[in-house]
């Protein structure tokens, strides 16, 4: 059962907006059982929920797919007149909801729209017999959208109308993500600074690192970047736009298959990397790889690591230090069949960074890809 809140939320609060994380990610896909099964497969997730016909929710069904504190949800339309359907029409398998935990949904929701922000779903209560689930939603970059979740009197599986689901039988090794580290979106070219202050006023953000694209840049292409947070670190949103270069960029190239702004990569915590990416390669994830002579340039720039560096280099993954601490990170290749959304594994030892040493490599490896797709 659902409701409207008629009246927001008259409790005191500071002039701030507070979040205390990433509460899912949603995807809305082709087929949503099928992409269960792959990240059950492929990345370890394990199916907790599912909402469908079954729930008596009619135009959809939904698959609720976790590991540790990352969570993400697969939807697919019942029909092709639906936006789910739409959207996947149009953009492929991607990102629709980057769903923010929030103690007090009405206050969020008064918060952002009085900054401005569009209101897509009023604060609603959605209620079954494992208690309440406060919801309210605002339009971001493109098509997609910020839930917001507040869900302190609910011990159902994830969210009414929903039913614990078996997991797919998995006897793969053990991957070890622990949470989402921060979701990454590409905007036009000019959007950057748009969406930049839109999340420091609607949201409250800080700017936490800007890239510019002398940095980020190889003979042919380049992009820009800048790092929005919630100053506490439990969300970080780097937003990228393209830069006027040569060529086609792998932004360009994005919001050409992706048919707008969009979520591009989202990157996994691990606390083990080598661990974690080890796994992921055994269950036949694909990552995109560097040459060999990254890793001569690496040894003397990264200095002493706890890793055992020919590890490291063994499974071409990356490292960056900067003045709090390194870390290690990953990019996998596309996972869908459009150029679009890829994923990062990333272990951070001190470091708040984003791999700054690492953009130039990354970049052209990136560059061979497109090459090869014939996008460059």
């Amino acid at each position: 059962m659902a409701q409207k809140l008629q009246d927001p939320s008259q409790q005191e609060h500071q002039d701030v907006m507070p979040l205390l994380g990433i509460d899912h990610v949603e995807y809305y896909v082709g087929n949503a059982r099928q992409a269960a099964y792959y990240y059950s497969k492929a990345f370890g997730f394990k199916v907790t929920a599912y909402a469908g016909p079954e729930t008596k929710v009619r135009d959809r069904a939904s698959y609720v797919c976790e590991q540790n504190e990352a969570r993400y949800v697969f939807t697919g339309a019942m029909g092709p007149d639906s936006d789910i359907a739409k959207h996947a029409f149009e953009h492929g398998d991607g990102v629709k909801d980057v769903a923010l935990r929030v103690p007090d949904v009405a206050y969020a929701y008064e918060y952002a729209t009085k900054q401005g922000a569009s209101g897509v779903l009023e604060p609603t209560v959605i209620e079954d017999e494992h208690g309440k689930v406060v919801r309210a939603t605002i339009a971001a970059y493109g098509d997609t959208v910020h839930s917001f979740i507040e869900r302190e009197n609910y011990s159902g599986p994830f969210l009414p109308g929903y039913r614990p689901e078996e997991p797919v039988p998995d006897d793969g090794p053990d991957v070890g993500i622990e949470l989402i580290d921060h979701v990454v979106c590409n905007v036009q070219l000019g959007g950057m600074n748009e969406w930049a202050q839109f999340y420091a006023k609607v949201l409250g953000f800080e700017q936490l690192v800007h890239f510019r694209d002398d940095q980020i840049s190889s003979e042919y292409t380049a992009l820009m970047s800048k790092v929005m947070w919630d100053g506490q670190g439990r969300v970080k949103l780097p937003i990228n736009e393209p830069a006027p270069s040569k060529k086609k960029s792998q932004i360009d190239e994005y919001l050409e298959f992706y048919r707008g702004p969009g979520v591009q990569h989202i990157a996994m915590l691990s606390k083990d990397i080598i661990g974690t990416v080890s796994a992921l390669r055994q269950r036949g994830v694909r990552f995109i790889r560097v040459p060999a002579t990254y890793y001569e340039d690496m040894r003397p720039r990264i200095g002493q690591i706890n890793e055992d560096i020919e590890e490291v280099e063994r499974l071409n993954i990356l490292a960056d230090r900067d003045e709090e601490g390194y870390l290690l990170q990953i990019f996998t290749k596309n996972v869908q069949d459009r150029p679009t959304v890829f994923y990062e594994i990333i272990d951070r030892h001190g470091s708040r960074g984003f791999g700054l040493g690492n953009f130039k490599e990354l970049f052209l490896a990136i560059e061979r890809e497109q090459e090869e797709r014939g996008n460059l």
